[in-house]
């Protein structure tokens, strides 16, 4: 049984160039202190679920305004049934796309090799000295840099994206993750927006202005074919 937790029925910007709907898995093994979804994070039991039934039903009746799927959370990789609800996404002819946080390469090269992944965003949470921090938890970088390269070698579209936080972040760590991620096709910097996150201790916190976004932007210009800033 998936354990889908929302269900964003249009996006427009969560799958590039293409229409979308949008499932949000419950659970995640980060504890990210600049994180919005703290209900889907540490408490996702509480949440009513969406039976797969319900999203397939939902799927289907909208196949002509729909492109595709993005998967997010929360963290979907950690959920063993994700494949056979991708199988049967894609077997009624839709694109997905899948967000994660790379923790787990083992299911991100299976659903690879299984032709289950159309699009897929990786979150690049810091530089690799900075990943603790930023994450909440205690990482395994060999993991997070294994899935860097299989989907660096996947022939997928693909992009990977950091969220910048005043404090957890310095110029510095753009620098290294540039250094880190040379030759990938699409690196996104994201604006943190300050409000309810899972440290309290981060809501109101100033976030980087646009310029200062772009600064960190134009230093790593040279390391990707593209460099975006959402700001």
């Amino acid at each position: 049984m998936v354990n889908i937790k929302g269900l964003l029925k249009t996006t427009m910007i969560d799958y590039p160039g293409k229409m979308a709907s949008e499932v949000f898995f419950g659970g995640c093994n980060m504890r990210c202190p600049f994180c919005h979804n703290i209900e889907l994070v540490k408490d996702s039991d509480k949440l009513d679920s969406i039976s797969e039934d319900v999203v397939m039903s939902f799927l289907k009746k909208r196949r002509k305004w729909i492109d595709g799927l993005v998967i997010s959370g929360g963290e979907p990789t950690i959920h063993r049934d994700l494949p056979e609800f991708m199988k049967k996404v894609k077997d009624t002819g839709f694109l997905v796309k899948l967000d994660t946080n790379g923790t787990n390469p083992g299911v991100i090269e299976k659903l690879i090799k299984d032709g289950l992944i159309d699009c897929i965003a990786m979150d690049i949470k810091s530089s690799p000295d900075g990943y603790d921090k930023a994450t909440g938890t205690k990482v395994d970088m060999k993991a997070i840099r294994k899935s860097v390269s299989l989907i660096m070698n996947s022939g997928l579209d693909y992009e990977f994206r950091t969220t910048l936080v005043p404090g957890l972040h310095k110029k510095e760590d753009v620098r290294e993750i540039g250094k880190w991620l040379k030759g990938a096709r699409k690196y996104a910097i994201q604006q943190f927006n300050s409000g309810e996150t899972l440290d309290p201790r981060l809501k109101g916190r100033h976030s980087f202005s646009g310029k200062e976004l772009r600064e960190m932007a134009s230093m790593v210009s040279d390391c990707f074919d593209v460099v975006e800033v959402r700001d």
